[in-house]
C-alpha cells in the first residue's frame, strides 16, 4: 500500500508540474487582487475578460488543490499503522487514482491557445438545401454538446437557407480550455444520407465545413500590420429579417497576402462588426500560423490552409449508421446519439493521438 501512495504522489508531482499549478495559484491571486479592485470596472471590457480569466483558472486550479490535501490525509492515515483502516485507505485509493487520470487529461491542452475561448463556424458545402440540411444538423449537434459538456455558445451571426437549413452559423464559445477541446472538429465532416428533399429519395452525400479557432482578443498577442488590411463596408439587414433596418454596418475585412477574408454583419454598429471581424481573423491567422508552422504572421503562406480539402469525419446513415474519424479512426455505431451531442468519444480520441505525436 506504501508503494502505491508513492506512485500516486509521483504520478501526481509530475503532472502537477507539467501543469505549471503553482505558476497558476499566484496568478489566481494576482488577478483575484485586481478584479476585487472598483476601479478595473471603468474599463468593462477588460473587467469581463479578467473575470472570465479568474473563473476559468479557478476551474483549474482547484481540483489539484483538493487533490493535495487528499493525498496528504491518506499519507498520514497511513501513517498511524492502524490495520482496521486498511480497507478504508485502499477504498480512497481507489477513487483517488481514478480522480488524478481525470486531471492529468488537462495535460493534453498543450498548445499556445488551448487555454482560449473558441469560435466555431459552419459552412454548407456544395449542394443547396440538402448541404444547408447537413449544416443545421451540425449546428444541433454542437449546440446539444456544449449544453451537456458546460461550454456557453453566443450566436455571433447566423444566415439560414431560403427553403431549409443553414448557410452558415458562427458561434462563439466560452469555457475551460475550449479551443484546445474544439479544435478537433476543424475541418470538413462528409453525411452520405437518403435525402428527404429527393422525391426519388436517392441515397445522397453532402458536406459541410466546420472551422474552430481561438479567440484572440488581444491585438498585441497577432500582430496584423494595418497596410496588410483592405476593409469594405456594404449594406446589411438588422434582426428584423431581410431588407428590415438596412444600413451600411456590415464589414468585410481582407488580409491581402494570405487572400483570407472575413465578413460579418449582425452586430448593431459598423465598428462592433469590425471588432468581431479582427477578432475572427486574428484567430484565422493564428490557426494558419500553428497549421503552417510560421514564425510570424509575416511568413503566411496563400492557400496553405484549404479546410475544404481536409475531409475529417464521415456520418453514414444509409445503408447502414456509422460515424468515422478518418484521423482517429475512432468510430460509433449509435449514429442518432452522436448527432445528438454525443461526440466526446471523437474528441477525446484526437486529443490522445495529438499527445502521442
Amino acid at each position: 500500500m506504501e508503494n502505491r501512495i508513492k506512485e500516486l504522489k509521483a504520478s501526481f508531482n509530475k503532472a502537477y508540474d507539467g501543469l505549471q499549478i503553482e505558476a497558476k495559484i499566484t496568478e489566481l491571486k494576482d488577478l483575484g487582487r485586481e478584479v476585487s479592485n472598483p476601479e478595473l470596472w471603468k474599463n468593462p471590457d477588460d473587467a469581463r475578460e479578467k473575470n472570465e480569466r479568474l473563473a476559468r483558472l479557478k476551474e483549474t486550479v482547484e481540483p489539484w488543490q483538493l487533490l493535495k490535501v487528499q493525498i496528504d490525509d491518506i499519507s498520514e492515515l497511513l501513517s498511524l499503522g492502524e490495520e482496521d483502516l486498511n480497507a478504508e485507505i485502499e477504498e480512497q485509493l481507489d477513487i483517488l487514482e481514478k480522480d488524478l487520470e481525470n486531471q492529468k487529461k488537462a495535460l493534453r491542452f498543450n498548445g499556445p491557445y488551448d487555454e482560449n475561448n473558441a469560435i466555431l463556424r459552419i459552412t454548407s458545402g456544395a449542394g443547396g438545401v440538402e448541404a444547408m440540411d447537413w449544416a443545421s444538423m451540425l449546428e444541433r449537434m454542437y449546440l446539444r454538446y456544449f449544453e451537456k459538456s458546460g461550454f456557453k455558445a453566443t450566436l455571433v451571426e447566423r444566415v439560414t437557407g431560403e427553403e431549409a437549413g443553414i448557410k452558415t452559423a458562427v458561434y462563439e464559445i466560452s469555457g475551460n480550455h475550449a479551443y484546445g477541446t474544439l479544435k478537433s472538429e476543424h475541418g470538413t465532416h462528409r453525411l452520405v444520407r437518403l435525402s428527404p428533399f429527393n422525391a426519388d429519395n436517392l441515397r445522397q452525400t453532402s458536406f459541410s465545413l466546420v472551422e474552430v479557432l481561438p479567440v484572440i482578443k488581444n491585438s498585441s498577442d497577432v500582430e496584423i500590420n494595418n497596410k496588410d488590411l483592405r476593409i469594405d463596408v456594404y449594406r446589411s439587414g438588422g434582426h428584423g429579417g431581410q431588407s428590415v433596418n438596412t444600413t451600411n454596418s456590415a464589414v468585410r475585412i481582407t488580409h491581402i497576402p494570405t487572400n483570407t477574408v472575413v465578413a460579418i454583419q449582425n452586430e448593431r454598429s459598423r465598428l462592433q462588426n469590425k471588432e468581431k471581424a479582427m477578432e475572427i481573423l486574428r484567430g484565422k491567422l493564428a490557426k494558419m500560423q500553428l497549421d503552417q508552422h510560421a514564425e510570424s504572421i509575416d511568413k503566411l503562406r496563400a492557400g496553405e490552409s484549404a479546410a475544404w480539402g481536409q475531409q475529417i469525419r464521415n456520418y453514414v446513415l444509409q445503408p447502414y449508421k456509422l460515424v468515422k474519424d478518418t484521423r482517429t479512426k475512432y468510430e460509433e455505431t449509435d449514429a442518432d446519439a452522436v448527432l445528438d451531442g454525443k461526440i466526446e468519444g471523437f474528441i477525446d480520441a484526437y486529443l490522445e493521438s495529438q499527445l502521442q505525436n
